[in-house]
């Protein structure tokens, strides 16, 4: 029977990122994911990489980090991660103050700058000014989410690491069960995104993660040019993550709808051509919970369609995922408590981000280094 040194649960950004890192650092891993065909969060992404948006000491660390490491990540895993820099755009509706919405932008590493109606215009060809009172623009990072991951993966192999295909069914004291049979490890990490919480759940661990039903429309490659990232700068979606875990004792039942639905319109254009529309953020306590697609669809469509009516009518497939958070914008990373041989390294906000800083970090503290980052974030 092969024991391992870790078993990484859930193959998307974390779960290769990490798996990666502790396979550099000499240890024998396993990393497992339930789908040959990712349905994750990674896999939706838009892929963008907000270098500009630390806020406090600790996230403007970890922003600075992660721009040294995208430098040299395609060189370092032998694979094109389609690393690149592109223009964010942050829409203000028309019923918007533009100089107020600026404002509350200053708190950031990098604030954005604020355009006039027409500049925005010309940074967006394809935007509808009737609708918008200005934007704000930075320049943001961009990767294709799902080559990065398989990249990392790939990387993680030649590195010696091991890949399975299988669904987790329960965390044990000695490693985990699955679908079709145990593997045994001295530690296993939870990477598993949405799906975290409930696998613990059923080990009898109750942990403070969350998890969204996120909603996209993605394309096929299109002859038309969207020259920018699109996004509306009064985002919903952190202060719908914020609200809703107001109460935790909601998230132990499964039919539970915390509060309403929220639509951040969106694009953005990969290298391909293809498109990403997006987004819609339900919150439904159930994991496996159903969603009207066809209705979800005509909003994204619509909402979109307002901003960039181009886009509006595209041929397109709507996708939906699970995207995990923490109630304070921080993921949780470390052992959880009382479980010491058990971590977590899940709840990204903002994963793209500073998911590779702060996985170089947990294999290092896995090592016996201390870090005082790692060591924040650990759940309570």
């Amino acid at each position: 029977m092969k024991t391992y040194d870790w078993i990484v649960v859930g193959g998307g950004i974390t779960g290769a990122a990490l798996s990666y890192e502790l396979a550099k650092k000499g240890f024998a891993v396993l990393l497992l994911e339930q789908h040959a065909t990712p349905q994750n969060a990674t896999r939706y992404s838009y892929g963008g990489l907000a270098y500009w948006s630390g806020t406090t000491p600790l996230t403007r660390q970890l922003c600075q980090e992660a721009i040294a490491r995208y430098q040299i990540l395609s060189q370092e895993l032998d694979a094109d991660i389609q690393f690149r820099e592109v223009d964010l755009l942050l829409t203000i509706s028309a019923n918007s103050d533009p100089e107020a919405t600026a404002a509350s932008y200053t708190r950031f590493a990098i604030p954005p700058r604020l355009l006039n109606v027409q500049e925005a215009c010309e940074l967006e060809p394809l935007l509808n000014r009737e609708v918008i009172s200005g934007a704000l623009t930075v320049k943001h990072g961009h990767i294709h989410p799902e080559k990065t991951a398989k990249s990392y993966i790939q990387a993680f192999q030649r590195a010696g690491g091991e890949m399975q295909i299988a669904q987790v069914l329960q965390v044990l004291q000695n490693g985990v069960k699955t679908t079709t049979t145990n593997y045994y490890s001295a530690n296993v990490v939870i990477c598993a995104g949405g799906l975290s919480r409930q696998l613990l759940q059923l080990s009898g661990i109750s942990i403070k993660l969350y998890f969204t039903h996120a909603e996209i429309i993605e394309t096929s490659p299109v002859d038309l040019h969207l020259h920018t990232l699109v996004m509306p700068a009064n985002l919903q979606r952190f202060q719908l993550e914020a609200e809703s875990t107001q109460v935790d004792e909601l998230w132990n039942e499964s039919g539970n709808q915390p509060v309403p639905p929220i639509l951040d319109a969106g694009a953005i254009q990969f290298q391909d051509g293809s498109l990403r529309l997006g987004q819609i953020s339900r919150v439904l306590t159930d994991p496996d919970a159903k969603v009207n697609s066809e209705e979800s669809e005509n909003w994204l469509r619509k909402s979109v369609g307002k901003v960039l009516p181009v886009l509006e009518n595209l041929p397109g497939t709507w996708h939906h995922c699970l995207v995990a958070f923490s109630s304070n914008n921080l993921p949780l990373i470390g052992a959880i408590p009382g479980f010491d041989n058990l971590h977590i390294f899940s709840g990204f906000s903002n994963p793209l981000v500073i998911v590779p800083p702060l996985a170089e970090r947990f294999a290092n503290f896995a090592t016996g280094k201390g870090d005082e980052i790692i060591t924040q974030l650990s759940p309570l």
